[in-house]
């Protein structure tokens, strides 16, 4: 996602990259348009930090960007490889969004990066998602390292990371509705943007898809003499007793399911491994990358914290998807587990197709709580989540947050399984708050 999470206040206290962030918060342009003119005029500034990355993989896709990468990132660290890795929004601070082979950027190395965009920008309208994604960039360049992992923080095409002439893999995840006011209303016009990060004759790993998307996606891979690797073409993955089964043409791997839970995460594991397998990963690596791979806010269980201890019996669950494809996934996740009481408690950005995201658990839960996201002034207001949840048949209440929620749903059944969900803001407030 391109939307700016914002940084901690500027304090005595507040670290400098807080400070430096806070400032280019101001530069943001006043209508928010998509281009890349804003991103060449500072990469040419800093001396193109983008032509001296290591070999780039590229990814894209509406749900489990996040999930497929940090796959790949434990694949490949897995085979002694050093992996940059950028993502985006951040949940708790933002130097989640910037990994430095291997490990998360130093404040000073982030506000080194920072100040040196901040300088050459001179003042210039930018957005805070282009400034900050050149920051990484260049923070990448200064690095040695073996890969580089870009997220594309929103569409593909005209995605500030959509930067790099030659990369050495693209992915594309899932293709759903979301962000129509910038992509497009139909699935095909999204499925354009999202297929802009195809390069020509570069490889492109391709998860599964519903046909409007997946023939955007072939016809663009065509213009471009790009190879693909889609789901049930090249590569198939699939659950057998108990264990995950994938396929290509370079023979079988029998694997232990994901770490990361939800049915969903097989098809990102998928995708993983079919990037791994064209990078030349062997089964240990391809093993580790579904095993050891951490994701926090997909379907996190809680099991420490003030929250925690509010409710110590309650089966605590923290998830940050918020379009109808991730209510889907997480509806079906929660439909898979031992039947027992199950609550949400919900807060939304008043972007969200808020209705579409929470139909799904109609046959599934039992009540919701609607929040308003703290500090985040693009929130919806509970009451609003609320009204939306009861038009989708959910029994619906409100709470002034997410602590009081909690209190009056295991007040009634303290061994409740409820889960905290509808937008990675709010997630990140409950990291932030929960520790």
């Amino acid at each position: 996602m391109t939307t700016a999470q914002t940084p901690a206040r500027a304090d005595k206290q507040a670290p400098h990259s807080d400070i430096i962030l806070e400032r280019m918060m101001a530069l943001h342009p006043k209508v928010m348009d998509l281009t890349l003119d804003r991103m060449w005029r500072i990469l040419a500034a800093l001396d193109h930090p983008e032509r001296k990355l290591p070999p780039v993989i590229h990814i894209a896709g509406t749900n489990g960007k996040g999930s497929t990468q940090a796959m790949i990132r434990a694949g490949l660290e897995a085979m002694g490889k050093r992996v940059h890795a950028y993502t985006s929004p951040h949940l708790a601070r933002f130097h989640e969004r910037i990994r430095l082979a291997g490990t998360l950027i130093t404040e000073e190395s982030l506000t080194q990066a920072l100040d040196d965009c901040y300088a050459v920008n001179d003042g210039q309208q930018i957005t805070y998602f282009e400034i900050t994604t050149a920051a990484a960039l260049l923070a990448f360049s200064r690095t040695p390292a073996d890969y580089t992992l870009l997220e594309v923080g929103l569409g593909g095409r005209l995605d500030a990371t959509n930067v790099i002439d030659t990369p050495a893999l693209t992915v594309i995840t899932p293709v759903s509705i979301d962000h129509q006011q910038y992509l497009g209303e139909t699935l095909a016009k999204i499925a354009f943007e999202k297929a802009g990060i195809l390069k020509r004759g570069v490889p492109c790993i391709v998860g599964p898809q519903e046909d409007d998307a997946l023939t955007v996606i072939e016809a663009q891979a065509a213009r471009l003499n790009a190879p693909l690797l889609a789901q049930g073409q090249h590569w198939h993955v699939d659950i057998e007793r108990g264990r995950m089964v994938f396929q290509d043409e370079t023979g079988l791997l029998d694997l232990p399911l994901p770490n990361l839970p939800g049915a969903h995460q097989i098809d990102n594991a998928g995708a993983a491994l079919a990037a791994l397998r064209h990078l030349g990963a062997d089964e240990a690596a391809c093993e580790a990358a579904v095993t050891t791979a951490f994701w926090p806010a997909r379907m996190q269980r809680l099991a420490t914290g003030p929250l925690v201890d509010l409710a110590p019996r309650a089966e605590l669950w923290l998830d940050g998807g918020h379009n109808p494809a991730a209510g889907q996934a997480i509806a079906r996740h929660l439909a898979s587990l031992p039947r027992r009481p199950t609550h949400l408690i919900c807060g939304m950005l008043n972007t969200k197709d808020v209705r579409g995201y929470m139909a799904p658990f109609a046959e599934t839960v039992d009540s919701l709580t609607a929040v308003s996201i703290p500090g985040e002034q693009n929130t919806l207001p509970a009451e609003a989540t609320a009204e939306a949840a009861r038009a989708a048949t959910l029994s619906a209440h409100i709470a002034p947050d997410v602590a009081t929620a909690l209190r009056r749903i295991t007040a009634d059944d303290p061994t409740a399984r409820v889960l905290i969900c509808g937008s990675l803001y709010l997630a990140g407030h409950i990291l932030r708050e929960n520790g």
